[in-house]
């Protein structure tokens, strides 16, 4: 009895410990994989921070013997002796100017020894040095004592870094004033931007005076003491910056320290401190690495570890149970197939409903169609019926004529008559081919239909209404092989439908006008019926395509013509639609797909 407990409990305390042991062993592997991820970052970033150096120190020093050689040149000693002398002023700007241009550098420019300028390559800009005293600069002073001086920092007349260059100019071995280049390191800013990680460059006080990020220049590596803040004053080596230390902590320089950092608008994190001493100055290029990346593969190799070990013990508590679970998954099997054939059958019984649904559908629509084209043909018996009784009429008088003219024997006029007759005869035989054709029923075998030809006989049927109303029908001109896809009977009564309407809404008027406009949208013919009635009050336009809706009196229309054009149309993928036009009166537009590219217009 005390042992049914502990076996109910036995699976779950197996499955906690080995969760605790695949726990363990990632955190044992994460604490190792993460120190050699670490080193493997501290060689990479020396690496990457002796190639700056050597960079650095090579642009630096390639261009230290320059001012030395500049001093030689004859014309700045002659304008450091003669410095009201307007020719040797301009001879030494040009040399300058040329120099400058030649050695592609910043600047160059001559100092007195009282630290005047008196000529420079930039005379001929709005912030030349020419007539500047720069005696404060350490460059100067380093120069005039020790033969060669070296600077950085912002011009005090430009407001552009740079890295200054000076030696004396000589004569007799006395000192008369110092030649001065200016270089730019934008070069070396770009190479820091391009790093990836933040790379900094700091003078010996710790100011970052280079950075690939330039809202960190001109901020220090830690608090700097009161004798530099007062020697960068002095010297106004960085202009009027404020130097804020770049940290919430003061950032070593030792090799490779790891510590939690906030820089300027970032939250605190850790960063990987790489530092190398570079040139002879105490500058010094400081990267500042994301352990992320170190620490993330890590992670990421640990949690493999473990998820290795927990598959591992899950395979085997796999095969120990693959029996087991062989047997349930045949008997699933078993129930779902049986589930399926069930389903099978009633999705079958369903289908074949669904099959007569539609079927009877489309004989409810066929049947609705013919009707409706059988509706328009009783509406419109009386005017067709005068459309018929006029050219009969005509043929009996034209016949009584012809029997006179014979007997007088006028044949020429005879002849007259029955060409008459014959025009009479075709007139009346197209009318009631027209018919029968429009009350035929056909077959739902959509083809493709000459739009120009269905406007022709859509027009035929509705002339005796057009009488009746006395107005113009205007086609606008339809290519000749603009095709749509349709059945030329539908199409046609549902062109009917449209033109009745638009002779119905203008009845009484004084001169009414229908406009038929048909053109090619892409894939797409769209036909244009306006009148110039009335137009569609709101009410009317929101349902006017439902059955047995209509705003004609009683008697005359059932208000089934714009419901069965409607499914007419949508039966063939098209659409039908009306809107009023912005001067008055209803615009219907009718959109199937299209049969075929058109070619130029021409009269329906």
């Amino acid at each position: 009895m005390p042992l049914r407990p502990f076996r109910k409990r036995r699976p779950a305390l197996q499955i906690g410990a080995a969760a605790c042991f695949c726990l363990l062993l990632g955190w044992l592997s994460y604490r190792a994989l993460f120190g050699i991820y670490l080193d493997n970052e501290r060689h990479s970033a020396a690496q990457r921070l002796d190639a700056f150096a050597l960079s650095l120190e090579a642009t630096l020093s390639r261009h230290e013997s320059l001012p030395g050689l500049l001093a030689l040149d004859p014309s700045l000693v002659a304008l450091l002796r003669e410095p009201d002398n307007p020719q040797r002023s301009a001879a030494a700007n040009a040399y300058l100017e040329a120099v400058q241009q030649g050695a592609a550098v910043a600047v160059t420019f001559l100092i007195d020894a009282q630290g005047n300028t008196l000529a420079a390559s930039n005379w001929r800009l709005p912030r030349s040095f020419v007539g500047h005293n720069y005696a404060f600069r350490p460059y100067f002073r380093d120069a005039l004592r020790d033969g060669l001086g070296r600077f950085y920092g912002v011009g005090f007349t430009t407001g552009e870094s740079g890295y200054f260059l000076a030696a004396p100019v000589r004569e007799h071995g006395k000192a008369l004033g110092v030649i001065v280049v200016k270089v730019g390191l934008e070069a070396m800013e770009q190479a820091l931007i391009g790093a990836g990680d933040t790379l900094l460059l700091a003078d010996a006080d710790g100011v970052v005076f280079l950075s690939s990020d330039h809202k960190l220049r001109y901020r220090t590596l830690a608090p700097l003491s009161p004798a530099a803040i007062a020697r960068l004053s002095e010297t106004r080596q960085y202009g009027s910056q404020n130097f804020a230390p770049l940290a919430n902590r003061s950032i070593p320089t030792t090799p490779s320290a790891l510590l939690h950092l906030a820089l300027p608008g970032e939250a605190a994190r850790d960063r990987l401190i790489h530092a190398r001493a570079v040139g002879g100055q105490g500058w010094q290029v400081v990267q500042l690495g994301d352990p992320g990346e170190a620490r993330a593969a890590a992670l990421g190799a640990a949690t493999a570890v473990a998820f290795a070990a927990a598959f591992g013990l899950g395979l085997a508590a796999h095969f120990r149970h693959r029996a087991r679970r062989r047997e349930e998954l045949r008997r699933v099997y078993d129930e779902l197939e049986a589930r399926i054939a069930e389903r099978t059958a009633d999705l079958t019984e369903q289908i074949a409903a669904l099959e007569s649904t539609k079927a009877i559908l489309r004989e409810t629509r066929d049947a609705a169609v013919q009707a409706g084209k059988l509706a328009t043909l009783g509406q419109m018996s009386a005017g067709i019926s005068h459309e018929l009784n006029q050219p009969l009429a005509a043929l009996q008088t034209f016949a009584d004529n012809a029997s006179a003219l014979l007997a007088r024997g006028r044949y020429e006029e005879v002849g007259e008559n029955l060409q008459m007759i014959s025009d009479l005869v075709d007139r009346t035989g197209r009318i009631v081919r027209q018919l029968k054709t429009f009350a035929r029923k056909e077959a739902p075998t959509p083809q493709a239909v000459t739009v120009a030809s269905a406007i022709e006989h859509a027009l035929i049927i509705v002339e005796p209404r057009r009488r009746e109303t006395a107005a113009r029908i205007a086609v606008a001109p339809v290519a000749r092989n603009l095709q749509l896809i349709a059945e030329a009977g539908r199409l046609e009564q549902v062109l009917v439908n449209l033109l009745r309407n638009g002779l119905d809404a203008m009845a009484g008027q004084a001169e009414p006008l229908l406009e038929i406009d048909a053109h090619g949208m892409g894939d797409r013919v769209a036909i244009a019926v306006r009148d110039h009635g009335p137009g569609l009050p709101d009410e009317v336009r929101d349902h006017l395509f439902e059955p047995f809706y209509t705003t004609k009196p009683a008697g005359e229309g059932l208000g089934l013509g714009l419901a069965i054009s409607l499914t007419i149309v949508e039966s063939y993928g098209g659409t039908l639609s009306a809107h009023n036009a912005p001067d008055g009166g209803a615009v219907f537009v009718l959109t199937l797909p299209a049969a075929g590219e058109p070619d130029a217009p021409s009269d329906a």
